[in-house]
């Protein structure tokens, strides 16, 4: 008896792709390298897991002949491989532990694996808030890139995520620098916070990218963290370290703040970075009344010197160090001229920028002394 469906390709492959960077990686399982078809009347639903994050989508059956719903394996590289050099419409078959896929002259066939085998996925998701996607994606950029890879204190190597009644806020740091979002367009009664690992963070971002929804629902499940849009749901596992208290390093009491412009400002950074030469060299910073005068000198390559205006300082002049890309990484997010705040040459600098939805913080710890003259 025939079991026929047809899909269209360019569905298909989006849910595919965006599965790729799960089914490939390997695990201690190998039946991670397979991808959960679930084909029903009018609905295909894909899953993935690598038994850390976990990604269930959807695309619509243009046609089916199945009976009843099916579920079994496919090798979710080889089923990527193929169907990325089809188009149109592809009519998949299946009989005997074979998924047969024809599309115009083509015809080739896999072998597929019973759905038993399958890790489960979590179910019962409890849908918590409802955020508009554009801003979230908004929110993840400020924050995302500064979250480490493999940082020697695991509770740095996640996004931190905290919702209440006030806020819904995101913050990240590796150690020298700390980036945190804010907004008061999502809240929740009950407060709540999660730690999101990093390489979640990043294949979210390719998620929301790929399906384009407009709003997005944030939920918890099985103690997992879910994202879920119109045909996707996205699970992670969390962190169980304790992220860093940074409330206090936060507080501005005794800072002042100025203005500088970011276009200005952003080009400086850059061509004092050009100087470093893949070497940690400190540039020199002075903060004075209606200008800021950078220094950088590198022996081996060489030296710049420049003015940038400041508006609205109000302190005696204060020379200090950072280290330029660190304050670069955080400043080419931000989208306005920025208002800074600074204390002494000891403390860090504090960037904000407001945005009618959203507020933005960047802090960048000085460069001692005794590690500028370490470094050089």
């Amino acid at each position: 008896m025939e079991k026929k469906f047809i899909v269209e390709q360019k569905q298909l492959l989006a849910v595919l792709t965006t599965m790729q960077p799960i089914c490939t990686r390997r695990t201690t399982l190998d039946v991670t390298g397979y991808i959960m078809f679930n084909v029903g009347t009018k609905e295909l639903i894909l899953k993935s897991t690598d038994l850390e994050i976990s990604l269930q989508a959807s695309c619509t059956v243009v046609e089916n002949d199945l009976r009843h719903q099916e579920q079994f394996l496919v090798p979710g590289k080889r089923i990527f491989d193929i169907v990325k050099e089809l188009s149109d419409t592809i009519t998949f078959e299946f009989s005997d532990n074979q998924l047969h896929i024809a599309c115009h002259d083509l015809n080739v066939s896999l072998h597929v694996k019973e759905a038993s085998e399958f890790p489960p996925l979590p179910e019962r998701i409890e849908n918590l808030m409802q955020l508009d996607t554009a801003t979230f994606k908004n929110m993840l950029e400020g924050v995302s890139f500064l979250v480490p890879q493999n940082n020697v204190n695991p509770a740095l190597n996640g996004l931190f995520i905290e919702v209440s009644s006030a806020h819904f806020k995101m913050t990240a740091t590796d150690g020298h620098s700390l980036a945190q979002v804010s907004s008061t367009q999502f809240t929740i009664d009950t407060p709540y916070s999660w730690l999101l690992p990093r390489r979640a963070v990043f294949e979210l971002k390719k998620i929301l990218e790929s399906y384009n929804d407009a709003m997005l629902f944030l939920g918890t499940c099985s103690s997992q963290l879910v994202f879920s849009g119109q045909h996707f749901n996205f699970f992670s596992r969390l962190l169980v370290d304790s992220f860093p208290k940074y409330q206090t390093i936060l507080q501005k009491d005794g800072f002042s703040p100025a203005r500088i412009d970011r276009s200005n400002f952003l080009k400086t950074l850059k061509r004092s970075t050009c100087l470093l030469s893949g070497q940690f060299i400190a540039t020199q910073f002075s903060f004075s009344p209606h200008s800021l005068h950078v220094v950088m000198a590198n022996k081996e390559v060489g030296r710049l010197d420049e003015r940038i205006p400041l508006f609205d300082y109000k302190l005696n002049t204060i020379e200090t160090r950072f280290y330029a890309p660190y304050l670069l990484n955080g400043i080419q997010t931000f989208d306005e001229n920025i208002t800074f705040y600074i204390h002494s040459a000891q403390k860090p600098i504090i960037f904000e920028a407001t945005s009618p939805y959203i507020n933005r913080l960047y802090l960048v710890m000085p460069v001692s002394h005794a590690q500028a003259h370490q470094a050089s």
